[in-house]
Formats: C-alpha cells, sequence, structure tokens
C-alpha cells in the first residue's frame, strides 16, 4: 500500500504490505530490519529506498516466513492479520529529520530520516483499518527491533484500550557503559531522535548524550499489565559490530572500529535484563549462547529451543497464558 506522505531516506516514496484474515480479530506489526545509516559504512550497507517493485519481490521470494509465514503449523500468530512495514530510512524506525548530511568521507547527504514520522503515516490508516482488533502484536527485528521498542508506546496508546504486545528481535537497548553516550548522540543529533521519546520518559535524554536504555524501564514501569519481549544472542555478531563504534569514546565513529568482544556484549545484555527489566512484570526475555544476529523472519524462528523451551512456545505465552519468564544465559 503506497502512502503518499511516507519518504524513503533518498526521498522516494514507501509504504507498507498488508495480508488480511477477515475472520482474525488480531493483528500483528513488523518492523523490517536493514542496519543503520550514521556515518560512510554502515550507510552504505542500509538499504536508502524500497518501493512496490521491492515489495514484490520480496513476497515472492523468500520473505513471508517466519512469524510472517501463514502456514507453519507451529506459528502462534499464523492466522492473524498482519502488516509489514519496511525498512528504508536508516534510523531504526525512529527518526524525524530531513536535510541531513551524514559525517564521513563521502557520505551520503541531504538525507531524510524520517522512520518515526512514517510511523505515524501509517497508524493514521492501520488503526481505522482495524477498528475490531482486540489483540495487537508490534514486533521487528534487528532496527525493526530497536524501532519497535521506539514506537511501542504510541501503537499502544493508538490500540488502547486493547492490548498491545512488545517483541524485540536483537535490539536491545544497553546500558551506557556498552552503548556508548557519543555513539547515541550522533543518532540523537543525526536522526532527530530526542522526539521519538515518550514525552514522559524524562530520563531517555541525558546530559551526556546516553539514556536510550532507559526507554525499557521506562515502558515496564508505564505499561506493567503489558508483555514486553526481547530475543537476542549473548554474543550477536552484527549488533556487537554497530556497538563498536562507540568505543575509545567513539575514536573511530566514521572508520572501521574492531568488533567489541563477545564478551563485553554478553556483559551488557545481563545488565540490561538484571537492571533494566528484571523489576518489571512486564518485560521477559529469551536469550541464546550463540552469535546469530535475529530469530523471527526465518527458520530459526522455529528451530531454536533454550533450555527445553521452544523460542516459538515462549513467543505464544508472551500474549496468550502465564508470562513467558526470562529464559536463557
Amino acid at each position: 500500500m503506497s502512502v503518499p506522505e511516507a519518504r524513503c531516506r533518498n526521498r522516494s516514496s514507501t509504504g507498507f504490505g498488508v495480508k488480511l484474515n477477515p475472520a482474525s480479530d488480531k493483528l500483528v506489526i513488523f518492523l523490517e530490519g536493514g542496519g543503520a545509516c550514521f556515518n560512510t559504512s554502515t550507510c552504505l550497507a542500509n538499504p536508502s529506498s524500497y518501493s512496490e517493485q521491492n515489495f514484490n519481490s520480496w513476497r515472492g521470494g523468500n520473505g513471508p516466513g517466519g512469524i510472517l509465514s501463514s502456514s507453519n503449523a507451529d506459528n502462534p500468530v499464523r492466522d492473524w492479520n498482519m502488516v509489514f512495514v519496511p525498512y528504508c530510512t536508516g534510523d531504526v524506525h525512529a527518526g524525524n529529520a530531513t536535510g541531513q548530511n551524514v559525517p564521513g568521507i563521502a557520505a551520503p547527504q541531504n538525507q531524510s530520516f524520517v522512520g518515526y514520522a512514517n510511523i505515524g503515516h501509517y497508524l493514521q490508516r492501520i488503526v481505522p483499518t482495524f477498528t475490531e482488533v482486540t489483540q495487537v502484536l508490534l514486533t521487528g527485528a534487528s532496527a525493526g527491533g530497536f524501532g519497535a521498542a521506539f514506537n511501542y508506546d504510541r501503537v499502544a496508546q493508538a490500540f488502547c484500550p486493547h492490548p498491545v504486545a512488545l517483541l524485540d528481535d536483537s535490539g536491545p537497548p544497553m546500558a551506557d557503559t556498552y552503548m556508548a553516550p557519543c555513539l547515541q548522540k550522533r543518532w540523537r543529533d543525526l536522526w532527530n531522535l530526542d522526539g521519538s521519546f515518550p514525552t514522559d520518559c524524562a530520563d531517555c535524554s541525558t546530559a551526556n548524550g546516553g539514556g536510550i536504555v532507559n526507554l525499557a524501564s521506562h515502558l515496564g514501569a508505564k505499561y506493567p499489565d503489558a508483555r514486553l519481549g526481547l530475543i537476542s544472542s549473548d554474543k550477536d555478531n552484527t549488533i556487537r559490530t554497530f556497538f563498536s563504534f562507540g568505543q575509545n569514546n567513539c575514536a573511530s565513529i566514521d572508520g572501521l572500529p574492531s568488533s567489541m568482544s563477545s564478551a563485553t556484549y554478553a556483559q551488557g545484555l545481563e545488565d540490561l535484563r538484571q537492571n533494566h527489566l528484571s523489576d518489571s512484570a512486564s518485560w521477559a526475555t529469551y536469550f541464546i549462547d550463540s552469535t546469530t544476529h535475529t530469530y523471527l523472519g526465518g527458520n530459526g524462528f522455529y528451530s531454536t529451543t533454550v533450555s527445553g523451551t521452544a523460542l516459538t512456545d515462549w513467543v505464544a505465552r508472551l500474549f496468550m497464558g502465564e508470562p513467558p519468564g526470562h529464559v536463557g544465559p
């Protein structure tokens, strides 16, 4: 579905995909991943456009797999209505800035980081379309996982009083020790990230540029009866690479830094669980001893088991039955 107001970072038009099931009163909103754009190297690996042709190619290939599959009997949301939000804004679906020049040699200029604005345009169409919905799952992988967390508050408000669950796959908002404030500041300044936090989350922005981790604890406190879930490998190769740009006070933020060690990343993930999520009954986590990046988009959703708990079962419990709790290392 083309949305005239929605734009990619190269200012081309974009939209979202819909798969309807008139027999269902439940809805999945899935935010696609695909890196981020904040220096020369990261922008090169991040898509700057997403057209209807791109969507048709994705749909005709291996796209609608994993949690978007309508045919796999192990998928707990296989018969739900589904909305697919493509990713072409380079800002983890959380930016609202135009005319931005990315720092770095030969980095892209005059970029539109408007992922958060796009979600707003989409909600103006999605909410009136699903007026009979009784349950919503907002989810995404990688950049889409981060984006699901950034957009959770507004989606929960848009569908209130109906419950909205959050499922963040491989987008852990770690503490400043692991996700350096200088790196967060680059994202804030380039993408206008501060405009995307809930207005009542004062701690989401701190004087040194850090504080994004506080979004997780804020959501848990604001929505004590919600179901909020985080999936992550404890040695995720991809997110370790992105966080490495903040090492040594961002000394190599526009270069090619050495990757954050797997041990440091695992410590950051455990810190997130113990010090920012565990105090809330809303949050549940599923951590895997692996370097794999993302699970929801493919066969990993069905083949992953940790401590005797299948990932599909844990996800099902996130919005049905008893809370799934914390699983894994």
